[in-house]
Formats: C-alpha cells, sequence, structure tokens
C-alpha cells in the first residue's frame, strides 16, 4: 500500500507522518502541495503544521492548493484521507467535513498527552480500535476548537460522524468534546491530535508500562493498512 504525505509551505509533521506510515506497514510517498499528481497513491495524509503561516485562517490557503484538487476528488471517489491537526483544519476549509476551527477558548496554545475516546470505529482509519476504546494521544494547537451551527452538531451526532471524543479534559473548547470527525463513507477523518507521535517505543506518551512508551497512534495507520487488503 502507498500512502501519500503532502507538505505544504508551513508543514511540521510531513515527515513525522511519513515515518508513521512506513511503522505501519505502509510505502510513505511525498507529495508536493503545487503539484496536480498523487502518484498512484492508495491515500493520502494531511500532516500538521502551519501551512502558508494560516495566514487568512488555518488551511484556509491550503486547501486550495493545486494538490488538494485531486485529493477533494479522490476522497470523493472513496479513498482514505487522514488530516492531523491542521490537516484537520484544510478538510474543513476544503469542505470534506463540516464545521470549523477557531482559536482555542483559553487563547493558548496547548501541549499535552490528551486522552480520547474512540467514538467511531467504523472508518478507513479507525477500523483496528475497540469501540470506545480510550486513547492518549499527544496534542499541540492554538486554533483547534471545533464549531458548528445547531443543526450541524445534531447531524453530526445523529449520524455517528463524530471519530474521537475528548475525554477527562476538553482542552480548547470544542462543541460537544469533539476531537475529530469522519464523513458518512467513513474514508475520510480529521483530528486535531497528532496519532503520529505516539507510533514508536521511546517517543510516545507515558504509559504505566514505561515513560514515552504509548502507541495509541499506531493503530490508526494500521488500520488504513487493514483497510486497503481488505477491500483488494
Amino acid at each position: 500500500m502507498r500512502v501519500g504525505v503532502v507538505t505544504f509551505p508551513g508543514s511540521l509533521d510531513d515527515r513525522d507522518a511519513q515515518r508513521a506510515v512506513r511503522l505501519g506497514g505502509a510505502t510513505a510517498v511525498p507529495l508536493w502541495h503545487g503539484d496536480h499528481d498523487l502518484q498512484g497513491v492508495d491515500a493520502i495524509v494531511l500532516p500538521g503544521g502551519f501551512s502558508y503561516g494560516d495566514y487568512l485562517r488555518p488551511g484556509a490557503i491550503a486547501a486550495i492548493a493545486p494538490i488538494m484538487t485531486e485529493v477533494v476528488a479522490a476522497a470523493n471517489a472513496g479513498m482514505p484521507v487522514l488530516g492531523i491537526c491542521n490537516g484537520f483544519q484544510i478538510l474543513v476549509e476544503a469542505h470534506l467535513l463540516p464545521g470549523g476551527l477557531i482559536r482555542n477558548a483559553h487563547q493558548q496554545f496547548i501541549r499535552r498527552d490528551q486522552k480520547l475516546v474512540v467514538e467511531n470505529n467504523n472508518t478507513a482509519w479507525t477500523k483496528l480500535y475497540a469501540p470506545n476504546q480510550e486513547i492518549t494521544i499527544p496534542l499541540k494547537n492554538g486554533d483547534g476548537g471545533y464549531i458548528a451551527d445547531s443543526e450541524t452538531l445534531k447531524r453530526i451526532e445523529g449520524e455517528g460522524l463524530v471519530a474521537f471524543r475528548y475525554t477527562e479534559v476538553n482542552p480548547n473548547g470544542s462543541l460537544n468534546d469533539i476531537a475529530g470527525l469522519t464523513n458518512e463513507r467513513g474514508n475520510v477523518v480529521g483530528l486535531m491530535p497528532h496519532p503520529e507521535h505516539a507510533v514508536e517505543p521511546g517517543f510516545g506518551p507515558n504509559t504505566p508500562a514505561a515513560m514515552r512508551s504509548g502507541l495509541d497512534g499506531l493503530k490508526m495507520f494500521e488500520s488504513a493498512v487493514a483497510s486497503f487488503a481488505h477491500a483488494l
């Protein structure tokens, strides 16, 4: 399986995402924001960072970058697409996921190991998690507050489109504690926390077993590989 990782000007975690893809069992393929070529990949990751310096709104300019024409078309055709942090913001700005993301309620950039509940494990990126599994994933953002109007929130909740929900602490004021979403088809997932930072022993969150041993993000990338294998 070949997974493309898009680099935009200001991307911060594209190399981390490429490594996570490889550890998850796939081949990482670097993609460039200014191209119109997905290089025959089977899935796409939009990584975290500050694309185009977060000018206008985080993700707004990246959402109209040349490569996004192909990403949107591929997503609409069913290709698995994962947006992490800034990538989630890009997915929202590109209207592949509903709602919006605004400045954290406390107006502070936050960095913490965040507990989440996997609300929907019936997606290309969550199928290897157990229903309602609690996981710990690093979080780092300044514009992570999820918002949507009441009708959109009602639809999201009613159709089971919440992929991940914050638990114990809501770190940024997101409505309904929403940490990540999926589309109706289950191929597009976006979340604010960073699963690519919890894929390798010695570099993840602390666990009761050992410091920096948390690997809860790895299943996200392994899920994409499993979904691809199942589709063959």
